[in-house]
């Protein structure tokens, strides 16, 4: 492992943009002034508890048509560039895709760089990483900007001067391992999980000190208990979910050793429970006739401790997945009333079409709701035991070729960040509307190249006005699941959105529009064509009294992997290329940050 020493005081930073939560623990005075700022954007999720909202409100509805162009910066790297820059006090923090370059501009000033950092990585990185090499973020904490690279290593740069104040190598891309992941601060321990699922890579969350760089604990998807992290009493309040043995038992022999069941997306905390929670993704390989059982605990919303990562729950929504559906998208936290009592909840859109909402507190199921009325792979989820009832006309095994499979193995609902506003209630949500034929094959594991075993065809679902659609942003109420209104778009809604109290809905498009949106009804009331397609998450803070809107630039991810890497095979891409193949004639490839203001 490789290592330097931090001078770097103790402590965490603490997003808690417009969420309602007090008593953080950890907290010292660089992070009470930040908790404080509301003009800040100090966590990629918007704040601990991933609502990725603001309280900001000087962009409202009737002066949004005043909204400009206020600067840009090109990162210089021409791949997707997914997540959103980071701002602390008068200082803003860029990422870019692989090689992972940082940049850190001071807002008095956005036109010069105050440092940069641009690490040399092996080029061969690449070929073993699905679905482009893209980077979801950074992170701040105690003074440092933490973020990982695409080799594996994970950093905590000095804030101020960019300096390296502890390196360590997490993953070994030789065996399939790569980060993309934006790493997640929260009291002293910096979380990051390694990707590569779709090459047999066996998934785990990883809490190094903060100070350090040092391991404090690892925890994986699959194994033994003890490797797990399982605590005595695991799903003690849902037993029916499963409790021990599991990881091993619901594999044939030693397949839970190249099971899959990473984690590459987003994680959120509560600190009054000092719970965190994440979801592990898809089991390896795709083709399910490879792995018998259930295959826990891919698939599964995790609920642990942060300090000794024992898992107090954990909560499976596809058992034996067959279709792809990792589950590692964002979970947000909110309080709401369940049968009249205030009650700690944890809403998730998974890719496999249903927004689900827990007790955070024991996992206990709430609500189960298909986003669209198209997924067909489930008739519905039973709320009594958590299970979903599968429709076999959708499976995917070997004696067949599945076809109008939906969602598709992208899932109605990626790697998108999406937005709560507290006051309605509601969840603005950025989704996909695409399904698949299937067809399976087997192959031989082979470490550091990819397990898949399927070939695949994604078209758009069948629901848009036009069947042509192939995204959508629709309004959620989280106290039932149903849709309050949607907004179709031509490709995926694969960013996320963005959520202001000036009644706005902000998101980008893969065809490279940012857009602003009526709360109320998803009327649209301003856009701006940026130079390429936008796969990010919009961001606001404040500086000087004025808000701005940040979103990043640079087509790519999975939609755009025919474009970004010249593909023509309508099956390459793992379905991707045929499905987007008209994305090309809309954007073309570009990196970097927009900012808009009145």
């Amino acid at each position: 492992m490789k290592m330097k020493t931090s001078s770097a005081m103790l402590g965490a930073l603490v997003g808690g943009l417009f969420a309602s939560f007090s008593g953080l623990a950890m907290a010292d005075a660089d992070l009470d002034k930040v908790v404080n700022t509301p003009g800040s954007w100090p966590i990629a999720t918007g704040g601990y508890y991933s609502q990725h909202n603001s309280p900001l409100a000087q962009i409202t509805k009737s002066n949004v048509k005043n909204v400009k162009a206020a600067w840009s910066f090109s990162t210089g790297v021409l791949n997707g560039h997914e997540g959103a820059p980071l701002v602390i006090g008068d200082m803003m923090y860029i990422h870019s895709a692989f090689p992972n370059n940082t940049y850190a501009l001071n807002l008095n000033d956005p036109g010069k760089i105050v440092w940069q950092h641009k690490p040399k990585q092996d080029a061969s990185t690449k070929a073993v990483m699905c679905c482009d090499v893209v980077d979801r973020g950074l992170a701040y904490g105690a003074g440092q900007i933490v973020k990982k690279q695409a080799n594996g290593h994970v950093l905590a740069l000095d804030a101020k001067t960019g300096k390296v104040n502890w390196e360590v190598e997490m993953c070994d891309p030789k065996v399939g391992q790569t980060l993309t992941q934006a790493p997640f601060v929260a009291k002293d321990t910096v979380l990051i999980g390694c990707s590569g699922a779709e090459l047999g890579v066996r998934g785990a969350v990883n809490a190094l000190d903060l100070k350090t760089g040092e391991l404090k604990w690892r925890a994986f998807a699959t194994g033994s208990d003890e490797s797990i992290r399982l605590a005595k009493d695991f799903n003690k309040d849902n037993p029916h979910y499963g409790q021990f043995g599991l990881g091993t038992k619901t594999w044939e022999g030693d397949a839970w050793k190249i099971g899959g069941g990473t984690n590459w997306g987003w994680y959120a905390y509560d600190p009054k429970l000092n719970l965190f929670y994440y979801g592990s993704g898809n089991p390896a390989p795709w083709n399910e006739t490879m792995r018998p059982g259930d295959n826990k605990w891919t698939m599964t919303i995790w609920g642990r401790d942060l300090d000794t990562g024992m898992a107090k729950w954990g909560y499976q929504k596809t058992p034996h997945d067959e279709w792809d559906f990792a589950g590692v998208n964002q979970m947000v936290l909110t309080d709401q009333p369940v049968n009249g009592k205030m009650t700690p909840l944890l809403s998730h859109i998974d890719r496999n079409g249903i927004l689900y909402t827990l007790n955070r507190e024991n996992g206990s199921l709430v609500v189960a709701e298909k986003v669209d009325p198209a997924v067909n792979v489930f008739k519905k989820v039973d709320l009594k035991t958590g299970t979903p009832v599968r429709d076999p006309e959708f499976a995917t095994r070997m004696d067949h070729k599945g076809i109008n499979i939906c969602p598709s193995a992208m899932g109605f609902h990626n790697q998108g960040v999406d937005s709560y506003d507290p006051e309605s209630r509601t969840l603005y949500a950025g989704l996909n509307h695409i399904c698949m034929d299937w067809e399976p094959f087997m192959l031989p594991y082979r470490a550091g190249q990819f397990f898949v075993g399927a070939t695949l065809a994604m078209y758009p679902g069948p629901n848009g006005p036009t069947k042509k659609e192939m995204g959508q942003i629709r309004a959620f109420d989280l106290t039932t699941g149903k849709a309050k209104w949607t907004k179709w778009e031509k490709f995926a809604a694969w960013g996320g959105t963005l959520y202001t109290k000036g009644g706005l809905v902000w998101y980008a498009t893969l065809d490279g529009y940012l857009k602003a949106l009526d709360n109320k009804d998803g009327k649209e009331l301003w856009n701006f064509k940026m130079p390429s397609g936008g796969i990010g998450s919009p961001m606001t803070y404040t500086f000087k009294g004025k808000q701005y809107v940040g979103s990043m630039y640079g087509v790519g991810g999975w939609p755009g992997v025919g474009l970004v890497f010249d593909l023509t095979d309508p099956s390459a891409g793992l379905g991707a290329v045929g499905a987007f193949k008209e994305l090309q004639n809309h954007t073309q490839m570009g990196g970097g940050l927009m900012v808009f203001s009145l």
